[in-house]
C-alpha cells in the first residue's frame, strides 16, 4: 500500500511538472494577415532557451489543400512550437517551406520539415548566404539557446533555384521568390503574392525595433532594396521581426530609418567628420526613438555604416 501511494504521488508530481511546463510554454502568436494568410509573431528580444531561438517573425498561408510555411525556425523545440501554432488554425500538411533569410533562425530548423515531407525551397543566393554565415550563426545559436543547439541539424533547402527572381504556383496560389538586393545579409529574399500583395519581407523590414547593422549587413544597398521593395506596392507586410504592418508602417519603422542613417552617414563623410564625431552627431533622433532597442542599436549602426561608407 505505502509504495503504490508512493508511485501515485510520483506519478501526480510528473503530471503537475508536465502540466506546468505546457501552460508555461513559448508560443508564437498568430496574427491573421489576410485570409488564409498568417504570421507567426515571435519575441522581439535575443535568442535564449525559452524562445528557442525564435526572437523572429514567421509566417504561413493555409492554400486549402496544405500549409506553406515561411522560414523553419532552428532546432527541434522550435519545430514543435511552430507546428503548435499552425495547428492552432489549421490541420493540413506542411507541404512546402520557404527559405527566406540567411540567419539561423529562418532556415535551421529544415531538417524537420523534410522529414516530415515537406519541400523546402529557397534561391541559390540565399543558400550561398546560409553556407557563409553557417559557422558564425552556429556559434550564435549556441549562446543564446544553450543545449538545445545540440538538436540543430544545419540541411539547406532541397529544391534551390538559380535566379533573382522566380514564380511559382503552389495548390493554385501564385508566388514570387525574389531577390531584392543585399540586405541585413546579402542572401536574404522575400516572398511575394500577387494576388492578395502581401509580402512576406523577411529581414528587410523590421517593425517595433530597431534594425541592426551588422557587418554582414551592407547599408547602402538595404535602403535600395527597401525601395525595391515598396515600388512593387505590397498592401500587407509580413517583415522579419515585430507585427505585420502596412507599407506606411514599413516606411516608418524601417525605410525612413535605412534613409536618414546612409543619408546622414554620407553627408558627414564628405564633410571630413571623424567617426566619433558622426556618431555624436547623429545619436539623437528623436524620429526613431519608439523603436525597441534605439538605445543599445542606434550608434552602432551608425558607427558600422561610417565604416561601411568610409572606403567607398
Amino acid at each position: 500500500m505505502y509504495l503504490q501511494r508512493k508511485l501515485i504521488r510520483a506519478l501526480l508530481a510528473t503530471l503537475l511538472m508536465y502540466v506546468a511546463s505546457s501552460v508555461h510554454a513559448y508560443e508564437l502568436e498568430v496574427r491573421p494577415v489576410v485570409d488564409g494568410i498568417y504570421a507567426l509573431v515571435g519575441e522581439t528580444e535575443a535568442r535564449t532557451e525559452t524562445n528557442h531561438g525564435l526572437n523572429n517573425t514567421l509566417g504561413f498561408i493555409d492554400t486549402g489543400s496544405s500549409i506553406i510555411l515561411i522560414s523553419s525556425g532552428t532546432n527541434a523545440d522550435a519545430y514543435d512550437t511552430i507546428i503548435r501554432a499552425i495547428r492552432s488554425i489549421s490541420n493540413k500538411p506542411v507541404r512546402y517551406v520557404f527559405n527566406i533569410g540567411t540567419q539561423d533562425h529562418h532556415w535551421m530548423g529544415n531538417h524537420y520539415f523534410i522529414a516530415g515531407g515537406a519541400e523546402v525551397i529557397a534561391l541559390k543566393k540565399t543558400v550561398d548566404g546560409q553556407k557563409a554565415n553557417i559557422d558564425t550563426q552556429l556559434t550564435r545559436l549556441q549562446q543564446g539557446i544553450g543545449q538545445q543547439a545540440q538538436s540543430v541539424k544545419p540541411v539547406y533547402a532541397s529544391r534551390i533555384i538559380d535566379a533573382d527572381r522566380h514564380a511559382l504556383t503552389i495548390d493554385g496560389m501564385q508566388l514570387e521568390l525574389i531577390w531584392p538586393g543585399k540586405g541585413h545579409y546579402a542572401g536574404d529574399a522575400v516572398l511575394w503574392l500577387p494576388g492578395s500583395r502581401v509580402m512576406f519581407s523577411g529581414d528587410f523590414v523590421y517593425m517595433e525595433r530597431m534594425l541592426a547593422i551588422h557587418p554582414t549587413s551592407d547599408a547602402a544597398a538595404w535602403q535600395q532594396s527597401f525601395h525595391v521593395i515598396a515600388d512593387m506596392q505590397p498592401q500587407h507586410i509580413v517583415p522579419g521581426h515585430g507585427g505585420p504592418a502596412d507599407l506606411a508602417g514599413a516606411k516608418r519603422d524601417t525605410g525612413n530609418y535605412l534613409d536618414w542613417l546612409t543619408a546622414n552617414v554620407r553627408a558627414a563623410i564628405k564633410d571630413w567628420k571623424e567617426i566619433d564625431e558622426t556618431i555624436n552627431a547623429l545619436s539623437d533622433a528623436p524620429q526613431f526613438m519608439h523603436l525597441k532597442h534605439y538605445e543599445s542599436w542606434h550608434r552602432r549602426n551608425i558607427h558600422q555604416t561610417y565604416l561601411q561608407f568610409e572606403g567607398n
